[in-house]
């Protein structure tokens, strides 16, 4: 206890922070005056009262965080927070006579916090605007991370911030600093975000969506997380030019935005176009996207501009795990939605709001592989592992494989329990590996044109586990079952 009482404590301020995320959807609701803000009222002084029980409750609690603590509170606080953030939906799904289940408002929450993109919601054009605002808006606060946010604007927690930062960081490179401090660091990649995210709005304005939708797909598109206000998704538009702005900002959103920190901050950005891990996920994503369109023009699907339009836009959409679609792709040939959801594995990049393996460590397997085949024909040969032009360390390789056997167990288990409750296969391993990855739109019965509601309470707390197990990139939260990580 006399670890979890400190972390509890850091939990309380983090919901306090969370509560004022909460007056997003009130505001909205007054605005829209959709009668619903006593819902919203309510939401925020339960998630303020137990954030107060917590912070003064544990006031004596005050330390500072170690490793094995960060690694404690970014567990707890995306199994957590998401139990706040579903209480709004519970509350107005029933005021406005469309109740919903506690299983699908966690569901619900998680998917929009971990950016994942699924949904249990039909009808989603009837649902009163300070919904659709509230799912899409816990995209963003949830794609760049709450514990970093917390980090940049919350210094004077009194908690160690490395120790957040580096358990809340996506990929392997966790130890990198930007700058001296780890909070100018977090606020330096939030300004970024921030940046995006505006001109990502504008731009939807200006392409002629109504104000609040760009800004409910602006939400959606830098956080890669793809949940839309109509059940047509960006289809609803029937835009050309919608669909090349979601491009682009996915495209972007899918890189690292340290480089674009350091970029800025220096004014050069020769280094951003030489980092070998951006190159890779250009070129998975550009190349995967003609490849797909070739195949459709090929096939006599579409013609070649439509082709190229269709083909690219849902690869970039599915491999980034943003999960737009424009039209149903279970309709193309076979390979074409197989392909694109084993790509959004890799065609993220570390430290981008993505989810998935993330590419820098498929590239590190790949050159430990080159490596190993060969030290069979050279036994003798010393070939250090390199990434652009440094030398990435074993204990860094160690941990790319430690994370892959892991992810390959879980992506198995967790299908095989699917398996269990005699869902089809198709079904079953693209739900848990949509989910892992933080992609949405599966294969089978969870199709573009379908939801996640065709599953039963089960199998959805199942998802949700892949989806919490893929947003904490599974190896934070299975430390939390060894042994050792108890041990003193």
């Amino acid at each position: 206890m006399s670890d979890v009482l400190p972390v509890l404590r850091v939990l309380g301020a983090l919901l306090a922070m969370f509560a004022v995320s909460l007056c997003v959807p009130l505001a909205a609701s007054l605005w829209a005056h959709e009668g619903l803000w006593p819902q919203y009222a309510l939401a925020i002084c339960v998630t303020c009262l137990s954030s107060a029980i917590l912070w003064v409750g544990l006031r004596e609690h005050r330390r500072e965080l170690l490793p094995r603590h960060g690694v404690m509170l970014v567990s707890l606080v995306w199994m957590v927070i998401p139990f706040f953030a579903a209480l709004p939906l519970l509350m107005v799904m029933q005021a406005i006579g469309r109740p919903m289940s506690f299983t699908h408002a966690y569901f619900e929450a998680v998917s929009g916090l971990t950016t994942t993109g699924s949904t249990v919601l039909a009808r989603l054009d009837t649902l009163p605007l300070s919904v659709n605002v509230w799912r899409t808006f816990m995209q963003w606060i949830g794609g760049m991370g709450i514990l970093i946010l917390a980090v940049a604007v919350l210094p004077l927690l009194g908690v160690g911030g490395s120790q957040l930062f580096k358990a809340e960081a996506a990929g392997p490179v966790k130890d990198t600093k930007l700058t001296p401090r780890m909070t100018e660091t977090a606020k330096g990649l939030w300004g970024v975000y921030v940046l995006f995210s505006l001109a990502c709005a504008l731009a939807y304005w200006l392409a002629g969506m109504a104000p609040q939708e760009a800004l409910m797909h602006m939400f959606a598109t830098v956080s890669l997380g793809g949940l839309s206000p109509h059940d047509e998704s960006l289809g609803y538009y029937h835009s050309p030019l919608v669909e090349a702005i979601a491009l682009v900002f996915m495209l972007c959103a899918s890189c690292n935005f340290a480089l674009y920190f350091i970029a800025l901050r220096k004014g050069n950005w020769q280094g951003f176009w030489r980092d070998p891990e951006m190159r890779a996920t250009m070129a998975a994503l550009i190349g995967g996207g003609l490849l797909v369109a070739l195949l459709l023009w090929a096939k006599g699907v579409y013609g070649p501009l439509e082709a190229l339009r269709f083909g690219m836009f849902h690869v970039v959409s599915v491999a980034t795990t943003t999960g737009f679609t424009t039209t149903d792709y279970l309709a193309w040939p076979v390979f074409a939605p197989v392909f694109m959801l084993l790509l959004s594995g890799v065609a993220t990049s570390a430290g981008s709001t993505g989810g998935g393996i993330k590419m820098v460590r498929m590239l590190i397997l790949l050159k430990q592989a080159r490596r190993e085949m060969t030290r069979i024909v050279h036994p003798r040969a010393v070939q250090p592992v390199r990434l652009g032009e440094g030398v990435v360390d074993n204990r860094m390789i160690f941990s790319v494989l430690a994370f892959m056997l892991m992810y390959g167990a879980t992506v198995i288990t967790l299908s095989m329990v699917l398996l269990l409750t005699d869902l089809d296969m198709v079904t079953a391993f693209s739900a848990v590996l949509a989910s892992v990855h933080c992609t949405g739109p599966g294969l089978g019965l969870l199709g573009p044109a379908s939801n996640y509601a065709v599953l039963t309470d089960f199998q959805l707390w199942v998802c949700t586990l892949a989806m919490l197990l893929g947003r904490l990139e599974i190896l934070s939260f299975m430390a939390l079952l060894a042994p050792a990580f108890w041990r003193r």
